[in-house]
């Protein structure tokens, strides 16, 4: 995620001006039979980091919020519920023999005295399914004497029980004791109450709540809703996870691999960087649990067919805020938590790390292919610490790919450097970052087309148009920040011997604990909704191809002329034409398209439109069809097409081609 105002540009949309023609005054011509660039099946993909809620709170699962006492005041999230009575609560710090899950509670009812309660308030609440069964579970440990009993329920904003279980814990030692119940109503703002009763002490951590409707019904799982949007989508990689988290504010708060996996008691919470990023949206109550580690964003790549590209601290914590870095000299524990992740994602199970990974249910490796040195570094400091890592990584497995990158902008002086000392390094795939307002993106449809064929390949990892400005609170997933990225973005497949991997950024947003917009999916407790620019993402990588094609009007690919953005493909998958048709122009366009070439082709096309003709519009949790892709059929004339173009519209023609 790019932390500085790249692009301060606060003048309205600019549109190409146009005049309204019946067609266009020139064929485009697609020569169907020049097979140009081989586009890679990780073209396009997701970038995944926990900002905006996207893990805790978002995709992982789990409804209680700070379900181990952990955040700095450790009854964050929970309210107490007792009469004025000498019954309490205690918080126990043993973090000289237990660092990564320090703290506990001490329960506490004297004889004679009421029932004591906590509430926990979830993540802005806890979306509740009527019928739906609940999971919970909680380690307790009960004192000698004691004779405590749980009384769990699920309440609505209103107060009223939705859903109720009981449990009678026994065990002296720690011991897991777990409860399933159903709710009686839907309510996307519930609260869990727990009340505890009788007389004595127990203590009592991981007090945790799971639907059961998770992602392929696996317990303590994601969320199946915003697994299945990310499915959809058919991504060819899922680069994890970050983004700024990966480099932390310092580095004691970097992001590291092996705190994020084995058994969910263990892994050691810390303070997520975007607690207090923005004074516009401070979020104090925002932490990593790590419920979603490593393993499960490994997990959920393969679920979805995806290449896992995960992201490592180079040992620089975040340039905008403390710019920490370890030296040199003791780089070494970084570089060996490469090795380490890549031997934990592809080594055999009788390997030290791919035992590991086997213990937690996975015995096959990932087979990982990308791993990426460094989020947004800059300046020299980075280009050594990358050179250290790539010796490192390509002397032991040579055949991994690693991703650098050249900073938060697309531009510049420190961009520049990044780009000269990257080639002199014989960089692999660079990750180019860009934020900017949609006239940017029109104009950019060009950027890649006179880039060195000879040198690196990028990937275009974190983009989106800005409404406003990048960083303003009030950007918006509208219809005009879409269309420029899809504009944009038919000169990424253009240039597919150039751009090797690209994906939106960020990817989830919750709508009432955002930190940054604009985002390609939004949700509340409840439901989800993919945005115009989610929609523009999935026609590109569902209709991806395998070839360029070379598509050109008066000789020239079009990049702009009369409004019109194009690109062409064939998928020999499919034994498929596929074009990509943007119209940026207020007015109607017929484009008169002439296929050459020698292969027979089917007397109708499938067409999919998105369109709008308000730029301004916005997909929502009330509306989430707005702008949405519809189908269509088209009938070709021999080798011409003639297709209108609606003002304001993507289109998508996919032409099969007769054996």
């Amino acid at each position: 995620m790019i932390k500085s105002i790249i692009f301060s540009l606060f003048f309205s949309w600019v549109l190409i001006p146009v005049t309204l023609i019946s067609q266009t005054a020139n064929p485009i011509i697609v020569n169907i039979d020049h097979s140009g660039a081989v586009i890679q099946p990780t073209m396009w993909g997701i970038f995944f980091e926990d900002i905006n809620f996207a893990a805790d709170g978002g995709i992982y699962a789990e409804l209680v919020k700070n379900r181990s006492f952990e955040f700095f005041k450790p009854l964050m999230g929970w309210k107490i519920l007792k009469p004025d009575t000498t019954s309490g609560i205690l918080i126990i710090n043993q973090s000289s023999t237990n660092p990564a899950n320090p703290r506990y509670a001490r329960i506490s009812i004297a004889e004679g005295e009421p029932a004591f309660g906590l509430s926990n308030a979830g993540f802005r609440g806890m979306g509740i399914k009527k019928g739906m069964t609940y999971h919970f579970s909680v380690l307790v440990r009960q004192l000698e004497g004691s004779t405590l009993k749980m009384h769990i329920g699920l309440v609505n904003s209103k107060g009223e029980v939705i859903g109720t279980a009981d449990l009678a814990p026994e065990a002296r030692q720690w011991k897991k004791y777990t409860v399933s119940f159903a709710a009686t109503v839907t309510e996307p703002k519930a609260k869990l109450n727990i009340w505890f009763e009788g007389r004595g002490s127990f203590d009592i951590d991981m007090i945790s709540l799971f639907p059961d409707d998770t992602w392929k019904n696996r317990p303590g799982g994601l969320r199946a809703d915003l697994v299945q949007l990310l499915a959809d989508l058919k991504p060819g990689f899922l680069r994890f996870p970050g983004g700024c988290i990966v480099e932390g504010r310092d580095l004691d708060n970097r992001y590291q691999w092996k705190n994020t996996i084995g058994n969910i008691e263990d892994r050691h919470l810390i303070v997520n960087r975007w607690n207090t990023e923005f004074a516009h949206r401070l979020t104090p109550d925002y932490f990593q649990s790590f419920g979603m580690g490593f393993f499960e964003y490994f997990q959920l790549a393969e679920d979805i067919g995806a290449e896992p590209l995960p992201i490592l601290n180079c040992g620089m914590a975040c340039e905008f805020n403390t710019a920490e870095v370890v030296p040199m000299d003791q780089l070494g524990p970084y570089i060996q938590d490469a090795l380490d992740l890549i031997e934990f994602a592809n080594a055999s199970a009788d390997s030290k790390w791919g035992k590991v990974r086997s213990q937690l249910g996975h015995p096959a490796p990932f087979n990982m292919k990308f791993i990426g040195v460094g989020n947004e570094q800059w300046g020299s400091q980075y280009i050594e610490r990358y050179a250290a890592f790539t010796k490192a990584i390509k002397e032991k497995y040579p055949d991994i790919k690693i991703v650098t990158g050249t900073g938060p902008s697309p531009s510049g002086k420190d961009f520049d450097f990044a780009g000269r000392e990257l080639k002199k390094l014989n960089a692999q795939i660079v990750d180019e970052h860009y934020y900017a307002n949609p006239e940017w993106f029109l104009q950019n449809a060009t950027r890649y087309d006179n880039y060195d064929r000879n040198s690196y390949r990028i990937f275009a990892g974190e983009y989106a148009a800005q409404s406003k400005f990048t960083c303003s609170p009030d950007n918006q997933n509208n219809w005009k920040c879409a269309l420029s990225e899809a504009a944009f973005m038919t000169g990424l497949e253009r240039n597919a011997d150039v751009v090797y991997m690209c994906s939106y950024a960020p990817l989830f947003a919750h709508v009432d604990a955002w930190q940054w917009t604009p985002d390609l999916i939004w949700f509340d407790n409840l439901k989800s909704l993919g945005t115009a620019n989610y929609y523009v993402q999935k026609l590109f990588s569902n209709n991806k191809g395998t070839e360029v094609l070379p598509m050109l009007l008066e000789n020239k690919p079009l990049t702009g002329q009369n409004g019109l953005f194009a690109s062409a493909a064939f998928d020999k998958n499919s034994n498929e034409i596929i074009l990509k048709l943007v119209n940026s122009s207020e007015k109607a366009q017929t484009a008169n398209i002439v296929l050459e070439g020698n292969k027979k082709l089917m007397s109708k096309a499938k067409v999919i439109v998105l369109k709008s003709e308000n730029v301004n519009t916005v997909n929502s949790l009330e509306q989430p069809a707005l702008i949405s892709p519809v189908e269509q059929e088209l009938i070709i004339k021999g080798k011409k097409i003639n297709k209108i173009l609606d003002p304001y519209s993507f289109s998508i023609v996919r032409i099969k081609v007769l054996k």
